[in-house]
């Protein structure tokens, strides 16, 4: 037990008792607590200390109870009672035995289509109900649904639910999950019934792929995918999920408000149709077909496939006088007219052929020296080449803020724990230092930057033993170290059912990421059995002492008989030789003797005949052996 945390062991309104502190979120602290007017065990939230003191905080408590009020539905985790005590505001809830659906698929990986649509359709109805009340959850995840032992879920933490009729809003708070947000809520826009639809679609998603739609090293660029990107299809990750299914998965995460589903109901509907026919297609038509492309860094470039072309007006007409000598131009007396005419074509063929080849050398010329000196730099622009600076050794703090750097570099942040560097001091860094590098046409070089936690905390295995195993394993799960915790029960005479025997490894010793813990608990008192002896025939007297020396008990019904005397067993209800556990109950029936006769009183005076001899039983039996068989 936590004997530092001061509600442990405290009693809220002489009626609740603090038993152990169960978990906490964003605002309050959820405790085990008794109710000793009813009896039961709860769930009680009360508001964190830090917060308590605030006025909206306290505000936006109490708007929760009223919201959480109103809802009651198989699906949603009950509230019994809304109370202040003191200085103390705490709602009491219905207190869940069992896991969160994140810790189920944690376990077990990749659940079946059957089993998601078993999880998902009851998630469905619990939102269908707080819509019908106005009620927004605005934090659906797999660590707010809750599954019980007969396999159906509830629906917990309305830490940030609102009413829609309300009118204020958090402005400077990022509410609810970031791997679980929808692209309105990360865009700080408006939020309604549909907000939760898009969050339930990830949680089905995270159920039949065990992967997360979108991944980052940053909250803000998961958030930033949420509202830009297109997630890989659930298909290709996991083949064996109906096609069915995966489109109700994808039509709940549609980006864009009007093309989600209307309403849970509407949800709702499609998840029973598939469930009846596991074989259906949906088909969601869409208003506004967007074409999507990942060139996203072809923008302003020349594509390989594009052509520019230079046209020369048509018709220009190109006019030269002949080459010819001036002898050549005039007619000789000796040559035939014919021949003249001859020579003179040809020589103004020869004329135009000249002038077109210096034309188009002279074309040629302007064309590379426009080449040269303005389209080829406008289409190939100089390559500039920057110098990656050394980050590693340096404190990050320092190179985060750094103008000089933040105007070139847009840096992401990768945080390790470390032996041998100080906290807050780069590790490494990609790409590695002096390397150059072509600056893109963005401006803007991505640097990984991996950053020193300093050595990894000593993390020891806590005391669990006299504890309820299944507090021990919350225990253990709040230590937030991935461990692979196994449970099993033995025999103890002494340590009650259900607490912790022992563990392995024991109390003190370090734990490490991922390692496995044994934890060993009591299934109550060793049962042994014994084999039921035979009394039948025997007295009553001597039937019970052999019986307790067998470790029995045993009752008795009389029935008259007259073939058995009176204090005779006739029968037990128990087989001889059967083996059943000690302290079972053997019936016995014992001899009355003769019924009673009711005859008139006799006038004759009684006979003078002798009694009948005393007969003495030996409670030991004639023989003396086993109890006294007779």
């Amino acid at each position: 037990m936590d004997t530092t945390d001061k509600y442990i062991g405290r009693f809220l309104d002489n009626r609740y008792e603090i038993l152990e502190k169960i978990g906490t979120g964003g605002m309050a602290v959820v405790y085990k607590a008794r109710c000793h007017r009813l009896n039961r065990i709860v769930a009680i939230k009360i508001l964190k200390d830090e917060l308590a003191g605030d006025a909206d905080f306290r505000r936006r408590f109490r708007t929760e109870s009223q919201a959480v009020a109103m809802l009651s539905h198989p699906n949603i985790v009950a509230v019994y009672d809304v109370c202040r005590s003191g200085d103390v505001e705490y709602i009491v809830m219905e207190y869940i035995d069992g896991i969160t659906l994140k810790q189920y698929i944690t376990r077990k990986g990749v659940l079946n289509w059957k089993e998601a649509l078993h999880f998902a359709s009851q998630v469905a109805k619990a939102l269908a109900h707080a819509h019908s009340r106005g009620i927004i959850h605005r934090d659906i995840k797999p660590h707010n649904i809750m599954i019980v032992k007969d396999g159906s879920v509830k629906v917990a933490d309305f830490g940030i639910a609102r009413l829609q009729s309300t009118q204020n809003t958090l402005t400077q708070e990022a509410l609810g999950s970031v791997h679980y947000i929808s692209p309105e809520q990360a865009k700080g826009g408006h939020v309604d019934a549909r907000s939760d639809i898009y969050s339930l679609g990830v949680v089905m998603y995270e159920m039949l792929t065990s992967h997360l739609p979108f991944e980052g090293d940053s909250a803000v660029s998961v958030a930033i995918q949420h509202i830009s990107a297109i997630p890989l299809m659930p298909s290709e990750l996991n083949p064996d999920i109906p096609p069915g299914l995966e489109s109700i998965t994808m039509h709940a995460m549609e980006p864009d408000l009007n093309l989600r589903y209307a309403s849970a109901e509407e949800m709702l509907a499609d998840l029973e149709e598939f469930r009846k026919n596991p074989a259906i297609r949906f088909t969601y038509s869409q208003n506004s077909p967007v074409s999507i492309t990942n060139d996203r860094h072809d923008s302003g470039r020349l594509k390989g496939n594009d052509q520019a072309t230079r046209e020369v007006p048509s018709g220009a007409i190109i006019k030269a006088e002949s080459a010819l000598p001036k002898a050549a131009r005039q007619p000789v007396r000796s040559l035939k007219q014919e021949e003249y005419r001859r020579q003179r074509k040809s020589a103004s063929r020869t004329s135009t052929l000249v002038g077109v080849f210096f034309i188009i050398v002279f074309l040629v010329g302007v064309f590379v020296f426009m080449w040269i000196n303005f389209i080829n730099p406008w289409l190939n622009p100089p390559e500039e080449m920057v110098t990656i600076p050394k980050f590693a050794g340096e404190l990050a703090e320092n190179v985060l803020n750094n103008p000089d750097y933040t105007a070139i570099y847009r840096f992401t942040e990768e945080y390790r724990y470390d032996e041998t560097v100080a906290e807050g001091v780069i590790i490494s860094q990609d790409p590695q230092a002096d390397r150059q590098q072509k600056l893109p046409a963005s401006g803007i070089i991505n640097v990984k930057l991996t950053i020193s936690q300093g050595p990894e905390p000593v993390v020891t295995m806590p005391d669990l033993t006299s504890k309820e195993w299944r507090a021990a394993v919350r225990e253990l799960d709040n230590l937030d170290m991935d461990l692979n915790i196994q449970e099993s029960a033995e025999p103890h005479n002494t340590i009650v059912e259900d607490y912790v025997i022992r563990t392995e490894p024991e109390a003190g010793e370090k734990l490490k990421k991922g390692d496995t813990v044994f934890i060993i608990y009591s299934s109550g008192p060793e049962i042994k059995t014994v084999k039921v002896p035979d009394v039948q025939g025997l007295p009553l007297s001597q039937a019970q002492l052999r019986l307790e020396g067998y470790n029995l008990t045993w009752d008795v019904v009389y029935e008259d008989n007259p073939d058995v005397p009176k204090g005779i067993v006739i029968f037990q209800d128990i087989i001889p030789e059967t083996e059943v556990p000690e302290k079972t109950e053997i019936i016995l029936t014992v001899s009355n003797g003769p019924a009673e006769q009711s005859n008139p009183p006799s006038t004759t005076a009684p006979s003078q005949s002798s009694p009948p001899p005393e007969t003495t039983i030996d409670p030991w039996g004639s023989s003396g052996d086993d109890w006294g068989t007779p």
